[in-house]
Parts: structure tokens; sequence; C-alpha cells
């Protein structure tokens, strides 16, 4: 049976590598953002802006005071009550406590990649080893973005979830307009 290859399956493996890269930024991105939190500098490659670190890595005081500024828009948004938002903002706190560390992962394996094609011979096995680490984060971040919009879905009504996902269309446009891939 022949199954339908993606562009990025039928992409010479270079463009393949980059396509996953891509993809992860773009799970951690829109899971940080879909979740209210626009952390996403760091996804878009920034380093050494005010309140950040010079990896590009927000200080975890932006972070938390980020995740608030965003959390108030969005909850006015989603019309929260201040029980639900009781219970969301730790949901959300503690998925960007889990999401957070797979960015200085992914710079990890960034590292990797550009170590391997600046060999003097191209080192095809740590190619493969770090596309293998990319696709391993994407798959961890998308488990735990999944993970938070269930328990936060569980703690909405359903005009809310509608809300909420009409919010995720509009960053996910927003994603678009900024030259963020998507899938």
């Amino acid at each position: 049976m022949n199954t339908p290859m993606s562009p990025a399956d039928s992409a010479p493996p270079f463009r393949r590598l980059l396509f996953n890269r891509y993809t992860v930024v773009a799970f951690l991105a829109g899971a940080v953002l879909a979740a209210g939190v626009g952390v996403s500098a760091w996804g878009h490659g920034m380093s050494c802006q005010h309140g950040m670190m010079m990896d590009g890595t927000p200080s975890a005081a932006d972070v938390s005071a980020h995740v608030d500024h965003m959390l108030k828009h969005l909850f006015v948004e989603i019309d929260a009550t201040e029980a639900q938002k009781a219970q969301i903002a730790p949901l959300v706190k503690l998925a960007v406590d889990d999401l957070l560390p797979l960015h200085s992962q992914l710079h990890t394996a960034h590292a990797h990649v550009m170590q391997a094609l600046t060999q003097t011979t191209v080192d095809r096995a740590a190619l493969e080893a770090a596309r293998a680490e990319h696709l391993q984060l994407a798959d961890q971040a998308s488990k735990r973005f999944i993970q938070l919009i269930a328990d936060v879905g569980d703690v909405l009504t359903p005009q809310q979830r509608k809300a909420l996902a009409d919010h995720l269309e509009r960053m996910h446009g927003m994603e678009r307009s900024h030259g963020m891939p998507h899938s």
C-alpha cells in the first residue's frame, strides 16, 4: 500500500532537517502562544533582548510576568470566571514550566546540526541523530500542549471553548503573518 508523502518526506535530507527544526519551533511557539503565553520570542531566534539571557532564553521572572499578562487578556477574551481563572492559571504555568526546558534542548539539537555540517565531511550519523532529537522534542511539546488544552477545556464551558478555539485560530494566523511555519 502506498502512503502519501508529505513535502518534508520527499525533500532532500537537509531540507527535511530544517522542516523538522521549524516544526519543533512551531510546536513550541504554538503551544506557548495558544496557552495565552507569548514567550515565542525565543522561537523566532531572538537573543540578547531586554529580560532575556544571552542564549535567547527568557528569564524566569520575565516568563512569569508575561504569562500573567497574556492570561489576563485570554481571560477577558473567553469571559472566564474567577473560579476558572484560579483553575486555569496554574495549569498554564505548569505547562510553561514543562515546555521551557525543551527550548534549551532545541538549541542543543540545533548546535549538533551546525557542528555536523561544519565538519570536513558531512556527518550523516550526527545529522540523523539531530533529526531524531528534533522529532522527539516535537512529540514531547505536542503531547504537553494537548494535555494543557484538554485540561483547560475541562474547566471551560462549550461557549468558552469556542472562544478559545477562535483565539487559537487568530494566534495561528499571526504566526503565519510573521513568517512562522505552520503545518
